[in-house]
């Protein structure tokens, strides 16, 4: 089993409590939870020490890293990294659908020609043979694909309420990724989407996101269960 949390210590200059949740934050969401083999509990004391801070400040980030979904506090079991059931991922990506599709239609009418060519570098960078070759290259440039949609859209609204989701489903697209069989797909489905976006298409633009991201929902759906049998042995 693995459970591999890449911390830096926490700054002397800045707010204690605040950094240390920023901090932890980031490398919980760096990990691959949806990797089987991840070790969810999380040891306390290595944290503590791997961040350079009392047990205090590591508890009250860990209390909001709660709140905000990302980990669970058990009673006298520890703490453990939040993974979520296959029903709740499948909401999650069925909702970043709607966002995205609207970020897309958004970005066909606002986003500037400059935007559009780096959409267009992120998109080129990978062909079919190289994504299948790289695929932990690829699962990052796609991450980064689907950031600068929304970017595009240049709502501030719309990014603000995305941006928390966003974080969330990194790990669930980074672990659908591993399954070489979905890249082809992802990488004719960007060109795509690129193509409509820059014709200024905002139909097909927002109807080519939303189809490719409800994929993704269709394919956790179909080999993800294992999420609902492992909450069932909680």
């Amino acid at each position: 089993m693995t459970n591999v949390i890449l911390l830096q210590p926490v700054a002397s200059n800045t707010s204690l409590k605040d950094h240390t949740h920023r901090v932890l934050r980031k490398a919980i969401l760096d990990v691959d939870i949806y990797d089987r083999s991840t070790e969810l509990k999380l040891d306390e004391r290595q944290l503590a020490d791997g961040l350079g801070v009392s047990r205090t400040p590591l508890r009250e980030a860990l209390v909001r890293l709660e709140q905000e979904g990302l980990v669970e506090i058990r009673a006298r079991k520890g703490v453990y990294l939040k993974r979520r059931g296959c029903d709740e991922v499948v909401e999650m990506v069925t909702v970043w659908a709607a966002l995205e599709s609207m970020a897309a239609r958004l970005a066909c009418e606002r986003a500037s020609d400059d935007d559009i060519g780096r959409l267009r570098r992120i998109g080129d960078k990978y062909t079919l043979e190289k994504a299948k070759a790289k695929l932990s290259e690829y699962s990052e440039a796609n991450i980064e694909f689907h950031r600068m949609i929304m970017s595009m859209s240049k709502c501030a609204v719309l990014e603000r309420h995305a941006e928390d989701l966003f974080d969330q489903l990194k790990p669930v697209r980074r672990g659908a990724m591993r399954d070489s069989s979905r890249t082809n797909r992802s990488v004719v489905d960007h060109s795509n989407i690129i193509e409509a976006i820059s014709s200024r298409d905002f139909n097909r633009a927002g109807d080519l996101v939303r189809d490719h991201t409800l994929r993704l929902g269709e394919y956790i759906r179909r080999s993800w269960q294992f999420l609902d049998r492992e909450i069932d042995r909680r």
